[in-house]
């Protein structure tokens, strides 16, 4: 009985322990598709007041969320969810910057997609 009894625990840990360490497909995808920045970084580079500062945390927010959807589709959707994605958040950000921060802004976005992705 004893024996059994360890046999089972063992089975168990071995179980959870290569559980744990596994990622599912869906997962990696989710986070490759993740586009965070430093927003400290990127306030000094934009010169952002504390407003613009919040609103583009969540504009961010936002735009990783439709990015995990995305990241969740289908192989044939997937790509015009990212794209509409990125549309979404090129449109909300143009209200909350101005001209010369909006153009600093998306010369960002265009490299860092450009590393990222090879886009």
């Amino acid at each position: 009985m004893k024996k059994i009894i360890l046999t089972v625990a063992a089975a168990m840990v071995m179980t959870m322990g290569y559980a744990k360490t596994q990622k599912t497909t869906a997962v990696r995808n989710v986070e490759n598709y993740s586009f965070t920045f430093n927003l400290r970084g990127l306030a000094v580079t934009l010169g952002l007041t504390d407003y613009q500062m919040e609103a583009v945390k969540v504009i961010n927010d936002n735009l990783n969320e439709d990015l995990a959807s995305a990241a969740t589709a289908g192989r044939h959707e997937r790509h015009k969810l990212f794209r509409e994605a990125f549309r979404k958040d090129a449109r909300y950000m143009r209200y909350v910057l101005d001209d010369k921060q909006y153009d600093t802004y998306m010369k960002l976005v265009e490299i860092t997609l450009q590393n990222k992705f090879g886009r």
